[in-house]
């Protein structure tokens, strides 16, 4: 960095909210490595680029010599936390647990150096805790500020069920802080409440509190709701390069921007000289384009990048396909909605009737290939071109029901 204004830039560059900032300045001027200490708690066996906000930041601080700590909270994994839902969070079972951390652990070096990067699990030090333990840190906070935590205070108002557990999991994620001696903690802003109480065990066990810094919930392809498997608007990091290279290009200008801020590893500078060069003209798909390569670099090769532009090329460009077709989001069985619903429901045929017609007449193509009967399987959780005629094109995507 070309200085410590352009550190802390950095540092704060798609932050949500930073407590307390003028801790992380004072934090930064010490002569040591901070240790940087952000938790997953593996409920699912796969990443998607939402995941990657916290380990992108992570990587930043790690590129100014700090320490990172990634920790998997396979311990309270087993104890459900709601985080911010209005219901709890199923508990996992210890051999899905495992199952998964394996999985994060194999992942995240696709971003994170590995020889720079501490992986840790919870369990080390919260498995050994006993009875005793556990009462004497229940003591330290009390229901009443348990209760300011939006989902248990709304959850109480409308006299829906809080366990007990469910009041241990921020007070063990933050004891984590206190076991770790974390400087820095990093978290969504569905997680706030929860390092907070880190930054108040850190206190009451005589350590300086963690500044906490939290980031935003990467929205989806839909660009409202936050990247979810379940709600089918993810790109996850594991996905073929073509999946993820059309997903990228579906994204409006303006999300393309956010993706840029919080996905990106290339510099403020670099993102505000793109953003200038569009201003002055250059088309925004060749910056998205520039996007998806990146992410297909970082998570497959710089083959697997240049193969899947050209393959979106083949498929957009070559075989004239317009630029601003619509583009339709299904959730569905595939076994439960046909090639002649699709079309009725994407615009391309008035009913389904008229859809079996023009299939049976030639008259549909799905990626550039003619369908000649109404049962051709269709391509699921991946973009696809559904062509009626010469001039009715719609992209589609049947997003697999998790």
């Amino acid at each position: 960095m070309n200085s410590d204004k352009t550190a802390l830039d950095e540092i704060l560059r798609g932050t949500e909210e930073v407590l307390v900032k003028d801790e992380l300045i004072e934090k930064l001027k010490l002569n040591r490595p901070l240790r940087v200490k952000a938790g997953f708690d593996p409920t699912a066996p796969d990443l998607h680029l939402g995941h990657t906000v916290l380990i992108n930041k992570l990587k930043q601080f790690q590129m100014l010599g700090h320490e990172v700590v990634f920790l998997i909270g396979d311990f309270t994994g087993r104890i459900g936390d709601p985080t911010g839902k209005n219901i709890t969070r199923q508990p996992l079972t210890e051999a899905e647990v495992q199952e998964n951390a394996k999985t994060y652990a194999s992942q995240i070096f696709k971003i994170l150096d590995k020889d720079k990067t501490k992986i840790m699990f919870n369990s080390e030090w919260l498995g050994a805790l006993g009875a005793k333990d556990l009462i004497q840190l229940a003591a330290q906070y009390n229901v009443a500020r348990m209760l300011e935590r939006e989902d248990f205070s709304t959850r109480y108002k409308n006299g829906q069920p809080i366990a007990i557990h469910e009041f241990l999991y921020p007070l063990l994620q933050g004891y984590d802080s206190v076991e770790l001696k974390a400087d820095i903690e990093l978290g969504g802003t569905d997680q706030k409440f929860n390092l907070l109480v880190g930054r108040e065990l850190q206190k009451n066990n005589g350590q300086l509190p963690q500044v906490v810094m939290t980031m935003p919930l990467l929205e989806g392809l839909d660009g409202v709701k936050k990247m979810s498997k379940s709600l089918g608007n993810y790109i996850g990091i594991a996905e073929q390069p073509n999946d993820m290279f059309g997903k990228i290009m579906s994204l409006s200008d303006d999300l393309m921007w956010r993706y840029y801020d919080l996905i990106s590893l290339k510099s403020l500078a670099e993102i505000k000289a793109l953003k200038a060069q569009v201003q002055a003209g250059l088309n925004p798909k060749e910056v998205k384009v520039l996007l998806a390569k990146e992410i297909i670099e970082r998570f497959h090769s710089v083959d697997a990048a240049a193969e899947a532009e050209a393959a979106f090329n083949h498929l957009f460009k070559e075989k004239q396909i317009p630029n601003d077709i619509p583009e339709f989001v299904f959730k569905d069985k595939p076994e439960d909605y046909p090639l002649a619903n699709v079309m009725k429901d994407s615009d391309l045929s008035s009913s389904t009737s008229e859809a079996l017609r023009m299939i049976k007449q030639g008259a549909v193509r799905i990626n550039g290939e003619k369908v000649d009967v109404a049962s051709h399987l269709l391509p699921i959780d991946e973009f696809f071109v559904l062509q009626v005629g010469k001039r009715k094109f719609a992209k589609i995507r049947i997003a697999k029901i998790i």
